[in-house]
């Protein structure tokens, strides 16, 4: 149970596995977790191993097979660039005002993103945006099936965002399904991967001094709290030969969890400290991998950046604060990394 370097006495308690992970790892660079996957913590193995080749179809973690249908690159990177356009639309337009974004976060700040995003859509892709469907793949898939049969499907227009005109423009039952599939696909990980970020943050080092920039505040949250805290490469030819100890059948699951915090590439690593990244450049770290390695960083990572600092700099100028009696955060074991209720409030 890792504790944050706080004197606030707030205490981060990782799921069991994470726990382990951090216990019996911390330092090492290539070890075997299980029979079949070897685990890879050394910045220099990680490298090449992320630079041997690129992510199949299957390991990329958005833009998967939906429905058995394959996601091209190009069919993806449009995607992703829709959305993206949709976001710079958000922070353009005026900003709700006297939001209260004080509540359990980050599904307050979930809430919060979907309807600054994506707040004109009409209900049947919005309830897509619901943290609720996380619960089970088969809900998901069950709302999907409902919404794309439906009568009234949207028709596109201005009064859509990017991201649902593609969706409107889907013929079809299939079509249907597979667009509201999309739309849940793009636009669900910038909302919980900002509000997740941000509450991390919010938890780690809150309240923060005045002159710090937003900028450090997320980046040194991602390094302690990545969301994607593993890159998983399933067994390849490549592998074997950049390291004799992983074999031609072995899984490799890169752990930025450990990376993010390896002593020999962190002064003080389990410690929350921005000022660092004053003098260290994100994209040329040693062992900084939040987005995915530079052969092939995550698309949406310039959403992410402007949508955290926007929140974070409402809640600095709000006046709210993690509530002084919660001591523990707990961080499940789910794929994305984050503490699972962070409770905010007026400061007293």
């Amino acid at each position: 149970m890792p504790p944050t370097s706080l004197p606030r006495a707030r205490t981060t308690v990782f799921a069991p596995r994470l726990a382990a992970l951090l216990q019996d790892h911390l330092g090492q660079d290539v070890f075997r977790l299980e029979p079949d996957t070897i685990g890879v913590a050394g910045h220099e193995v990680a490298d090449r191993i992320l630079a041997a080749r690129r992510a199949t179809e299957v390991e990329r973690p958005t833009f998967k097979p939906l429905h058995g249908r394959s996601i091209s690159r190009t069919e993806a990177s449009s995607v992703t660039r829709t959305v993206g356009n949709d976001v710079r639309a958000a922070l353009a337009g005026p900003l709700p005002r006297d939001v209260d974004l004080s509540g359990s976060w980050p599904l307050t700040g979930h809430l919060f993103l979907r309807d600054l995003i994506l707040g004109r859509d009409p209900r049947r892709l919005r309830m897509l945006m619901s943290r609720n469907l996380e619960l089970t793949p088969k809900l998901t898939w069950s709302v999907i099936a409902v919404g794309a049969a439906l009568p009234g499907w949207p028709r596109p227009g201005d009064h859509l965002t990017g991201l649902a005109g593609r969706a409107a423009r889907a013929v079809g039952y299939q079509e249907r399904r597979y667009a509201m599939g999309m739309y849940r696909r793009a636009a669900a990980p910038v909302c919980f991967t900002v509000s997740t970020l941000v509450a991390n943050a919010l938890w780690l080092g809150s309240p923060f001094d005045d002159a710090m920039p937003n900028r450090n505040i997320i980046l040194e949250s991602l390094r302690l709290l990545p969301p994607s805290w593993n890159i998983l490469r399933n067994a390849s030819p490549e592998y074997p030969a950049v390291d004799d100890r992983i074999g031609e059948g072995d899984d490799v699951l890169v752990l930025p969890l450990l990376s993010h915090r390896d002593p020999a590439l962190w002064d003080e690593p389990g410690a929350f400290r921005p000022e660092r990244w004053d003098a260290l450049d994100p994209d040329t770290a040693p062992g900084y991998l939040p987005f995915g390695h530079s052969s092939e960083r995550c698309w949406g990572r310039h959403m992410v950046m402007p949508l955290a600092e926007l929140l974070l700099d409402l809640i600095r100028g709000s006046g709210l604060v993690v509530d002084p009696g919660q001591r523990t955060g707990k961080v499940p074991l789910l794929g994305l990394l984050g503490v699972e209720d962070v409770r905010l409030t007026k400061a007293a």
